[in-house]
């Protein structure tokens, strides 16, 4: 090897490879350090420490784990905020629809009976620009993750966040404002494949599934403020009904720009860049320090699972998603995020306009509006103790037949003869979507999160999100084209008819659900491998046991 080669040095020991940095300082990745025979006693050490890290997270509860992991909570937590942003977004957005002043300014006028509205095709175009930005932003978020970390893609989708609130919150036109939210959804797809990614990376066992549910708390808790931003300007008439409730956004931008100074890469990126230390000086900074935590341990139990995917899976680009066992467990996570978009999200997401168009008056609209994001804020927060308890196949599933059952009785309402003259079918079909939002957020809306965070291969896990929230945004893009036009006044005006159509879908969701969502509450990702690798039945992931892994008792 010559001076100028940029090549590791392979130093060959006994039966071991061994590589070292190259002559210019670069060190070797982790698949180059390991990539020769390993010595069987080395072997032994890395695969005991494993086991004995797998047996600790097994033993940890939940309030154990937030003892000893409150950073990596925390830190978690700071990525899921930049979620909350995307949910005021689209929240905002879908208030602004019944807002006068918005109407009159970017709508047209239809006549003396419907006055300024916004077009159904605007309508479209409007909500329809998040969904394609964040489509555009997710499938373009593994690759940059993966070749610079999370941190640095996160703190440069932060600063364009900030320039495109210009352009939303001084929209001359509809065009504008259209432009601007397909710009704004790109960081925001980057968001959440940032987000999930991270949760599942840094977290116990104990702790994966509830802050993977934080991140639809965070849309919820973005789509409440959203709620209440839009009824405090509901009365105004002038240019500031719509100008304040953009500008809002710019609140979470200096917690952002500080915090990315302060918070730890992901100690699996770091390990996968062969960058050892580094990850264990990050996994000392999301822990406490106590003997009840082995940070060598745990670095072990990523090591481990990581080289056994190695060994699996040739290289981490997103077609490795699509090829055997992968294939299953992306199908699993993409199914799971699909049955979350055709179940009712889009009808939850026009609750406002729905009350309008079902007889309530502007005020008491936004009044339920509020209401119904504040319904989802509980919800969400009841999942977390319940998913330690019941897991996710139950409830997701329990889920969509309880959404489907309420949605179909709002269009059995609708139907009911002289429908006009009998408001307190408006007032039932209200209460009945707040159920519906209720059972969403409590079931099928956070477990979504928790499952594509925790069915993908650790080492395929930006690429599993990617396009597991692909699919999901695809599919949405569909359903934003046609949600408008079944509630628009000036289009199909279903009002509660919508429901037979979403109920529908809940139907043909549940029986995917029922073959197809395995149970991982409580697995380690190194026994998930392991399980689905072996072509455990679905049914049976919540009842397996096996007693070695690789000949290591666990």
């Amino acid at each position: 090897m010559t001076a100028e080669s940029s090549e590791p040095v392979r130093v060959r020991t006994n039966e071991a490879e061994v590589i070292m940095p190259d002559k210019k300082g670069n060190p070797a990745t982790l698949e180059q350090t390991i990539s020769g025979p390993v010595r069987e006693h080395e072997k032994l050490d890395l695969g005991e420490q494993s086991a004995m890290a797998t047996a600790r997270e097994h033993e940890m509860g939940v309030l154990e784990s937030i003892k000893l992991y409150p950073y990596a909570i925390g830190w978690s937590v700071f990525f899921g905020w930049a979620l909350v942003m995307t949910g005021y977004d689209s929240g905002i957005i879908f208030s602004l629809f019944a807002q006068p002043s918005f109407e009159k300014k970017y709508g047209k006028y239809f006549g003396e009976d419907l006055g300024y509205q916004v077009s159904a095709g605007w309508q479209t175009a409007l909500t329809l620009g998040g969904a394609v930005g964040q489509l555009i932003g997710a499938l373009g978020a593994s690759w940059p993750m993966e070749r610079w970390g999370r941190i640095p893609v996160f703190a440069a989708n932060i600063v364009a966040t900030t320039a495109i609130i210009f352009m939303q919150m001084f929209a001359t036109n509809i065009k504008v404002l259209t432009a601007s939210e397909y710009l704004a959804g790109i960081p925001y797809g980057f968001y959440l494949v940032i987000a999930s990614t991270y949760a599942s990376e840094v977290c116990p066992v104990a702790l994966r599934g509830i802050l993977q549910a934080a991140i639809n708390l965070a849309y919820v808790i973005g789509q409440f403020i959203a709620a209440g931003v839009g009824r405090g300007v509901s009365t105004r008439l002038d240019q500031w009904a719509y100008r304040i409730p953009f500008s809002v956004q710019w609140a979470w931008i200096p917690i952002f720009a500080v915090g990315v100074f302060f918070v730890p890469e992901s100690p699996y990126w770091l390990l996968r860049q062969g960058r050892l230390d580094d990850a264990r000086k990050s996994l000392r900074r999301l822990t406490v320090e106590s003997p009840k935590i082995n940070i060598d341990d745990t670095l072990a139990l990523m090591e481990e699972t990581t080289l056994h995917e190695m060994e699996v899976e040739k290289s981490t680009s997103i077609l490795e998603c699509f090829r055997g066992t992968n294939l299953l467990r992306t199908e699993i996570a993409a199914g799971a995020q699909i049955v979350q978009i055709i179940t009712g999200i889009q009808f939850i997401g026009y609750a406002t306009v729905f009350f309008e168009d079902s007889g309530l008056n502007v005020a008491d609209s936004f009044d339920m509006g509020v209401g119904n994001t504040g319904i989802g804020f509980i919800a969400t927060c009841l999942a977390w103790p319940a998913m330690s308890y019941m897991g996710r196949r139950t409830i997701f599933t329990w889920g969509v037949v309880g959404m489907g059952v309420c949605l179909l009785i709002i269009g059995i309402l609708d139907v009911i003869p002289n429908y006009d003259e009998k408001p307190g079918l408006g007032w039932a079909q209200g209460a009945l979507l707040d159920i519906v939002t209720f059972l969403y957020q409590f079931t099928i809306g956070p477990l979504t999160f928790v499952i594509f965070g925790e069915v993908g291969a650790t080492r395929l896990r930006s690429q599993t999100v990617t396009v597991t929230t692909s699919a999901g945004f695809l599919l949405g893009i569909v359903l934003t084209v046609g949600t408008p036009y079944m509630l628009n006044e000036t289009a199909g005006n279903w009002r509660g008819k919508s429901g037979f159509f979403w109920g529908g879908l809940c139907a043909l969701s549940v029986i995917w659900c029922y073959f197809r969502i395995p149970e991982t509450k409580g697995r380690t990702y190194n026994e998930l491998d392991y399980m689905f690798e072996n072509k455990v039945p679905i049914r049976d992931f919540k009842n397996y046991k096996f007693d070695t892994i690789d000949g290591v008792s666990v």
